[in-house]
């Protein structure tokens, strides 16, 4: 769904370790010595990160390259950048910039997993987009499902995990561009790397906070109508993080009253199934 944090910073080469005051959750901080400048990615929450940073500047060159990606671990850090001195002698400064996401780019989704439908029991929803879907279901959202859901529908998780991100601030949505960045959403870490994700949800509409374990079918919130949506609806994916804050959303299977879904059918209401996984 592109949902990606980022900083970009300017810096100037000093003599001492750096770091951004504003520095929300992944951070860089600049390491300096008589020979140049290291660049490491800093992860200060408990979970996976995809992160990825590019650096130039003036009298300096990258023995990395102009930029990298790495997968960090919890509360960890790597050294990703090493900005060398061309002159020993001459002044020098540089910038640079990155974006990151929860979730592990060299995941493996695991193909056994069958997802619970994201809403209780009793419930049939229409399914606005199926995978592939021509109106906005392409490229990095190709394997994303909408339910056409009235707002205040109680959301349910479709696989266990633990809670990683919450939005619920916001108020609006339409088509327009300038609603792109106002959607509500939920994110949960699966066990295999990936991320469950819930967008376009009600204001204060999250039941959920960071760092909350869930387990499907566990109600975590409300659907509503925020962000770049042209009615009201419910926006799954699971997505595999990639290089710069973006996801690529993968393949999945739902399992309904109807048995195993692995393309769910536009226009299609599915039932959830009497037996769902955990």
């Amino acid at each position: 769904m592109g949902r990606a944090l980022s900083l970009v910073l300017l810096i100037l080469a000093t003599l001492a370790a750096a770091r951004a005051d504003d520095c929300d959750r992944v951070c860089v901080e600049a390491v300096t010595s008589d020979y140049g400048v290291s660049l490491e990615l800093v992860n200060e929450t408990p979970w996976p990160v995809t992160a990825s940073l590019a650096a130039h500047g003036t009298n300096v060159v990258s023995v990395q390259g102009r930029s990298v990606t790495r997968v960090l671990g919890g509360n960890t850090r790597q050294q990703a950048l090493e900005l060398v001195l061309r002159d020993l002698k001459q002044p020098y400064d540089y910038h640079y910039g990155y974006k990151w996401t929860f979730g592990r780019m060299d995941a493996k989704p695991d193909a056994s997993v069958l997802y619970r439908l994201p809403y209780e029991a009793g419930s049939r929803y229409p399914v606005l987009q199926g995978f592939h879907g021509r109106f906005s279901h392409e490229g990095r959202d190709s394997y994303a499902v909408d339910f056409r859901m009235p707002v205040g529908t109680p959301v349910v998780a479709a696989r266990g995990g633990v809670v990683v991100d919450v939005e619920e601030s916001h108020t609006k949505g339409g088509w327009d561009e300038r609603y792109y960045d106002t959607a509500n959403y939920i994110v949960i870490l699966h066990d295999d790397g990936t991320t469950g994700e819930y967008y376009h949800l009600d204001h204060d509409g999250a039941l959920v906070r960071v760092g909350q374990r869930v387990t499907a079918g566990e109600r975590i919130g409300y659907s509503g109508n925020t962000g770049h949506t042209t009615m009201p609806h419910l926006h799954f994916a699971v997505y595999r993080a990639d290089a710069w804050g973006r996801t690529q959303s993968v393949p999945f299977r739902f399992i309904t009253d109807e048995g195993v879904v692995d393309s769910p059918r536009q226009w299609h209401s599915y039932g959830v199934a009497a037996a769902n996984p955990s």
